[in-house]
């Protein structure tokens, strides 16, 4: 019994250290100074030039929107978004702070096209793109 409180105890531990620094990696994402050269976030983003559109001044972050979906009202944020009206394009980005990417992969796809699917309701004129960025090594994936 006492190995099974032990493996409980510590499965908490690693969810609740992995949520916390999920959480702390949000907040640092949606402050992002691009003016900042010093930072090392800014250092990851400037050296990836596919993120750049993610990080213009256009950009918008922590994006609310609410929709019914399959008869049940849901409300979400997303993380970064970019409306280019010129194109008529909606990029959408979701930031995720696994180290192990295939985990949840799957729930996360769900997610971001989730809120592909309401945003086109939204601009139904516009082609949605979704996005996820992997911040432990940097990584965007095209959904």
């Amino acid at each position: 019994m006492a190995d099974t409180l032990r493996e409980m105890l510590t499965e908490y531990d690693n969810k609740k250290y992995a949520t916390d620094a999920g959480s702390t990696m949000h907040k640092k994402m949606r402050f992002v100074n691009m003016l900042d050269n010093n930072d090392d976030i800014v250092k990851q983003i400037k050296s990836r030039p596919e993120l750049a559109i993610f990080f213009a001044e256009n950009a918008q972050t922590e994006v609310p929107i609410a929709a019914t979906i399959n008869g049940k009202f849901v409300s979400r944020r997303i993380d970064r978004m970019v409306v280019d009206n010129d194109n008529k394009t909606i990029h959408i980005l979701d930031y995720k702070t696994d180290v192990n990417k295939d985990m949840f992969r799957s729930k996360y796809i769900i997610q971001v096209r989730e809120y592909m699917s309401i945003i086109s309701k939204i601009y139904p004129q516009y082609k949605v793109f979704g996005y996820i960025l992997w911040l432990h090594d940097w990584t965007l994936e095209k959904l």
